[in-house]
């Protein structure tokens, strides 16, 4: 079976330490190749078989670590959303100038958008299932508490001095920035035979990356 990159290193991994019984990197790799299973086949069209050979962990290794195939999506599901919030660093930003942290906070989501295939992919399948899994989590939602923080912070320093427009509101603004990047990369393949284009080369990427900070910005900054 052919594995992908980050559960392929994970298991050499493994291999170069000679131990198998190492539980916290064989739940990493369980849920790694979860990941890529549930985000090729969906959560009906997964097979736990496929991700004990993907990740080379026994079924039963599964179940004990996990209980049942939709607890594995559902763990899958918030560390997407984990990392996807460790990537924008908006802690970090804080202390920046407001025109600046947006700036990073916005360029910070794309990159994460592009880096991460499985994330978009993943997005798309729970909205298919009407976040019917997503809502049994209760480690996500409290991730995005935080962002709004920063955000209202950024918005209201901003405003403070003069920089940004007063009527935006956090939560329009994020939805914003991450639909500017969700579509443009979910619908890429479909987009790039539409309009004869490699959307997903780097050069192409970079130049969307920009275009998002600047539409956003440009938003942000008019006051009329």
């Amino acid at each position: 079976m052919d594995v992908p990159g980050a559960t392929a290193e994970l298991r050499r991994r493994r291999e170069r330490r000679g131990d198998r019984r190492d539980p916290e990197l064989s739940r990493s790799l369980i849920l790694s190749a979860a990941r890529d299973e549930f985000a090729e086949h969906g959560l009906n069209g997964a097979r736990i078989d496929r991700i004990a050979a993907r990740s080379g962990a026994g079924k039963n290794l599964i179940y004990h670590y996990f209980g049942s195939k939709e607890q594995l999506y559902i763990r899958v599901l918030e560390g997407i959303y984990q990392q996807m919030r460790e990537q924008q660093d908006d802690q970090s930003l804080r202390d920046m100038p407001p025109l600046d942290g947006m700036r990073r906070l916005i360029a910070n989501t794309f990159d994460h958008f592009a880096r991460t295939p499985a994330l978009i992919r993943l997005m798309s399948v729970e909205n298919i299932h009407f976040a019917r899994h997503l809502k049994k989590s209760k480690s996500v939602k409290p991730l995005y508490e935080p962002l709004l923080q920063a955000i209202r912070s950024f918005l209201k320093r901003g405003q403070d001095a003069g920089v940004f427009r007063h009527d935006v509101d956090a939560i329009d603004l994020y939805i914003s920035i991450s639909s500017l990047a969700y579509f443009y990369l979910s619908n890429r393949y479909s987009l790039s035979w539409i309009f004869d284009q490699k959307l997903d080369e780097p050069k192409r990427l970079k130049q969307r990356r920009n275009h998002v900070v600047e539409v956003i910005l440009g938003y942000l900054q008019n006051k009329t």
